[in-house]
């Protein structure tokens, strides 16, 4: 049996390749007059998409010649649930089986510089649909099914991930990644590039030089450090004059720490994880080189189908691996009268998607009765988004044991007025303005005990449509997490104590201690009496460009700033105010309390916030216990 024939010419493009690109079809069988057919960019409204045409465009057009010569300009028909149409067009004569017809896509002529923007992320045999209505009565039957292959682009950058945290002598491995103007791996780089490795205090006999490899990235295994210090591995190229740095990784004399990066909370631009949760993972695991990942789609079935969510929890179990990429099963759920926004993550893989439509899920206060805080954290995020704010009249120390300061529309630390560099805020009236009820200050200044996280860009759920509005967004955010190891219960029990903090997405690297207890430590003058006279605080940072400012909060006001010259410091000074005349009354039975947090802003105007530390003035606050209780049904 005949059958028709697909081409593409380039079968290979590079991402973000702008060229006039060209789908020969053949079919098996005669076309008569009046006969449809209809091509499908099978784009999805992401900006790493393949560049709309426009029907009768000069430079951005699309048109198809046939047999005989004839050039035909379609029609847009617009497809259900998609921003990018289908291209019709209607046969002037018939066609014979075996006969090419052509579609173009691009610029008439043979200006090679002009024409239509291939998509900016690679992919394996990229599909294009090509459905066909011999009859021309809107009857389209499967599709024919054009393929390209998209690699990546010329070698642009390298991108070094480390460790944030090691001790003298510790060996460590760094993974090295060549890569485009858009973050694809590549290996395309002038002949004979080679690659000098250097850091500081690296010994004078060793010179190290890499090539790239055709796979696009490398890794160097067992680098150390001989002395204490922050150091920052450089790469520079053969070819280019640029010198390529990592993340600072500090180094300790000694030490059990290390600082853990990832996203509890967020999506990507480049891939929708309800298309293809697999490739959202291995995307989110060796491109964004995280270490550990929560999922968090909303519970509404409209937008998390049983069977998506199904697909999340098996690849959340598959994907979990110890030392390597720690994933976590997490998801939204959005609560009425001021509940707000919470993310929960679980404690342990397949576990059911809390719809609201459940009786067992309709509020906080049902959620927390049935469970334990062995089995889920609650996050609560985007607090002070007006009309999805949270106002923590529902707070449960138990279960709420860190919040998100910031995720990519905006950080809920504080009002603008207050300081508040990057606050939620739209252009227009109809946008996501702040309100001050669900400011994070004001609920520690309640004596709400909170540790910070960072969340990622979403547009899902409350968050849908704000992409395309007047919203304002920011980078998407990271949270590091501060263990011994890396696996799940250890990360998730580091969360719950409150040892991590979140930046605005640079792995800027801190510390910060008071009477030598690190961020998110609770303490009380009945073991520590000296804290009633005197706090000995100190702390470092360690960051991805120049410091601006460091500035320690207080009970919720600047307290102590710093203003260092370059791009790590080390911090010490005593606070000898009275305990008692500065210390917070708290609003329930509990002694008055205060709380210290470090934010710090880079030149470029990124930010990393510390979590707080608290101090009790007589008697110490017990904390909740893990063990689990018995379920109330």
């Amino acid at each position: 049996m005949r059958r028709s024939i697909c081409l593409t010419e380039p079968n290979i493009a590079l991402a973000g390749q702008v060229k006039t690109w060209k789908f020969s079809y053949t079919p098996s069988t005669n076309l008569s007059k009046g006969a449809k057919l209809k091509f499908d960019l099978m784009a999805h409204n992401r900006p790493t998409d393949w560049e709309i045409p426009e029907s009768g465009s000069k430079e951005n057009g699309i048109w198809m010649i046939l047999p005989g010569g004839k050039s035909l300009i379609p029609e847009e028909i617009p497809i259900p649930n998609s921003y990018a149409p289908a291209y019709e067009f209607t046969l002037p004569s018939d066609v014979k089986g075996g006969e090419i017809i052509d579609i173009f896509l691009g610029t008439p002529g043979k200006d090679e510089s002009k024409g239509t923007q291939a998509q900016t992320i690679t992919q394996r045999r990229r599909p294009f649909h090509l459905y066909v209505d011999p009859k021309g009565k809107g009857d389209y039957k499967d599709p024919e099914i054009f393929t390209i292959d998209i690699r990546g682009n010329a070698l642009e950058t390298i991108r070094i991930t480390t460790p944030s945290l090691v001790s003298k002598n510790r060996r460590f491995d760094i993974v090295v990644r060549f890569e485009d103007a858009f973050g694809n791996l590549t290996s395309s780089a002038p002949e004979g590039t080679l690659i000098e490795l250097n850091y500081e205090h690296l010994r004078e006999n060793l010179n190290w030089k890499l090539f790239v490899p055709e796979t696009g990235f490398i890794v160097l295994p067992n680098l150390y450090f001989n002395e204490p210090g922050v150091y920052r591995i450089q790469l520079k190229t053969s070819f280019q004059d640029k010198i390529f740095y990592s993340s600072p990784i500090k180094c300790f004399s000694e030490g059990e720490y290390s600082t853990y990066w990832g996203l509890l909370h967020g999506e990507s631009e480049k891939i929708d994880a309800t298309e293809g949760i697999e490739n959202f993972m291995r995307h989110m695991r060796d491109e964004m080189s995280l270490q550990l990942f929560a999922s968090s789609p909303f519970e509404s079935p409209l937008e998390t189908p049983n069977d998506i969510w199904k697909a999340i929890t098996n690849n959340i179990a598959e994907y979990n691996e110890e030392n390597r990429f720690t994933t976590m099963l997490g998801l939204q759920w959005f609560g009425d009268e001021n509940e707000g926004l919470r993310q929960f993550l679980y404690w342990k893989d397949n576990k059911p998607l809390m719809r609201k439509k459940d009786a067992k899920y309709t509020s906080l206060k049902k959620i927390y009765k049935i469970h334990s805080p062995k089995d889920i954290l609650a996050i609560p995020s985007f607090t002070m988004a007006k009309k999805f704010e949270t106002d923590f009249s529902d707070y449960n120390p138990d279960f709420e044991r860190v919040v998100e300061i910031y995720n990519a529309w905006g950080s809920s630390e504080c009002s603008e007025k207050e300081g508040n560099l990057r606050p939620i805020k739209s252009t227009s009236k109809k946008g996501i303005q702040e309100t001050e009820k669900g400011s994070i200050r004001r609920a520690l200044n309640k004596n709400m005990r909170f540790g910070f996280v960072a969340g990622g860009y979403d547009d899902r759920g409350i968050y849908e449509g704000l992409y395309e509005s007047d919203q304002i967004q920011y980078s998407a955010g990271l949270t590091g997490i501060i263990a011994i190891e890396q696996t799940r219960d250890t990360l998730l029990h580091s969360l719950y104590n409150r040892s991590c903090y979140a930046t605005t997405g640079p792995r800027i690297v801190i510390g910060f201690y008071i009477a030598g207890c690190q961020m998110g430590t609770e303490l009380t003058t009945v073991n520590k009496p000296g804290l009633a006279f005197n706090r000995y605080i100190t702390g470092f940072v360690c960051g991805t460009t120049p410091i601006k400012e460091i500035t320690i909060i207080r009970n919720g006001v600047p307290f102590h700033t710093i203003n260092p010259t370059g791009m790590h410091t080390e911090f010490e000074f005593d606070d000898f105010s009275e305990l008692s005349k500065v210390a917070l009354e708290s609003p329930d039975e509990r002694t008055p309390f205060l709380y210290y947090y470090m934010r710090v802003i880079q030149e470029d105007d990124h930010i990393a916030w510390s979590s707080p530390i608290w101090i009790d003035s007589s008697e110490s606050i017990s904390v909740p216990s893990l063990k689990k209780g018995k379920k109330k049904n």
